[in-house]
């Protein structure tokens, strides 16, 4: 299966026709208005959506991503990395994955890093099987009240 990997922009008809299905089935909280704040604001802060698609046009899997300056040095942050269920296990999100490497390497990251859900026991495989390790536990605090308004 040919792929073609292209950048998404905050402004094109891609974003929302092909992006969003992708993203919102990976995140079922978020509708679609806040999808497109929350794409917006990202955006803002350097996420990067980068999409994969076949030779028909049909949007095939999406990483959203962001270089980060830390005192560990660049690291290429993959904020999400979906890929439609109709061709999971059919190497498109592997395929994906090395253009994200390659973008690290461009980038002079030191690492691309991940979080990844403690329940998504397929992620988790996926991730190995590109050879990523368990580095770190990611932990969380919720915050009473109401959610700042994206600006």
């Amino acid at each position: 299966m040919e792929l073609t990997v292209v950048d998404v922009g905050p402004d094109g008809p891609a974003l929302h026709r092909d992006v969003a299905p992708l993203i919102l089935a990976l995140r079922p909280a978020l509708d679609a208005d806040g999808f497109a704040a929350f794409a917006a604001e990202a955006h803002a802060q350097g996420l990067v959506f980068t999409a994969a698609y076949d030779d028909r046009g049909r949007c095939l899997a999406v990483a959203a991503h962001r270089v980060l300056a830390t005192s560990r040095g660049r690291l290429f942050f993959v904020d999400d990395l979906v890929t439609a269920p109709a061709v999971r296990s059919a190497g498109v999100g592997g395929r994906l994955f090395a253009v994200l490497r390659e973008r690290a390497r461009a980038a002079g990251c030191v690492r691309i890093e991940l979080d990844s859900g403690t329940a998504n026991h397929d992620a988790h495989r996926f991730y190995r099987a590109h050879g990523m390790a368990v580095t770190a536990l990611h932990f969380g605090l919720d915050l009473p009240g109401e959610a700042a308004p994206v600006r």
